[in-house]
């Protein structure tokens, strides 16, 4: 999501969870998205975790979609949410289209169900860090890689198995580094071409001017499900998703 300094409620929902240590992951899990993964790590810092057997993905940011120049993604960040979240999954579902969801880490593991559901539905998932720390690419290395590798496995775990194919950092706060650890844990970093500005509750009719004056910026599209009230945001998601057809758009998913 576009750099929006600190949100006081995300300081409740990961007060516990910066001093995560790293689990082993259960051998050969299956997941829908990306086939049979083996998991190796142990006991201490996240931060100093073996890189994971799956194989290994770009360190360039992503925009593409896999569905070609006339594809689109469309990304929804920062849940999941209780109440948003599955009014998404009904906006999406109504319409057919599939979207890559960016979870924080506490989130998911707050709210496992939704992660199933999201997975359930064929959507794919996205690491978007343990705290949403909008200023990690002023910080060490280390802490880099706990708010990766720790988010990853809470969604992983919560997901039942299934792993976020992508990494998005916090405000766009990319690093070479953190680009680097997230590919190798097959996570390809992902951008945006499209701030739909929904976050801002400037109006729903605001927020849809806002995606059809920048589409041609290129196809991967920024909303949210979560950060306080997202109604904007899904009747905006009403709007946009048959405009986007009617305009011959096809949905798919950012290129890995």
């Amino acid at each position: 999501m576009a750099r929006h300094g600190a949100r006081g409620w995300y300081g409740q929902m990961v007060a516990g969870a910066l001093g995560v240590t790293a689990v082993a992951v259960a051998a050969s899990l299956w997941t829908a998205q990306a086939g049979p993964v083996n998991g190796s790590g142990g006991a201490g810092s996240s931060a100093h975790r073996a890189v994971p057997e799956v194989a290994p993905v770009s360190v360039e940011i992503t925009h593409a979609s896999d569905r070609g120049a006339g594809g689109v993604n469309i990304t929804i960040d920062d849940g999941p949410d209780p109440v948003w979240t599955p009014r998404v999954l009904e906006v999406l579902g109504e319409y057919g289209v599939k979207a890559t969801f960016c979870m924080i880490g506490p989130q998911a593991q707050a709210h496992p169900d939704l992660v199933k559901a999201v997975v359930a539905a064929g959507h794919r998932l996205c690491d978007h860090t343990v705290s949403h720390d909008v200023t990690m690419d002023k910080k060490s290395e280390a802490y880099q890689s706990q708010q990766i590798l720790d988010a990853e496995r809470m969604i992983t775990k919560a997901s039942g198995g299934v792993r976020p194919l992508y990494y998005r950092a916090p405000g766009g706060a990319f690093t070479p580094y953190s680009r680097k650890i997230a590919a190798a844990h097959g996570m390809r970093p992902l951008g945006w071409n499209v701030d739909s500005k929904d976050f801002e509750r400037p109006g729903t009719a605001a927020i849809v001017a806002t995606v059809k004056n920048e589409m041609s910026n290129g196809p991967t599209i920024l909303f949210h499900d979560a950060g306080g009230d997202r109604s904007e945001t899904v009747a905006a998601l009403r709007e946009v998703l048959p405009w986007l057809k009617e305009q011959g758009r096809s949905f798919g998913f950012p290129v890995r």
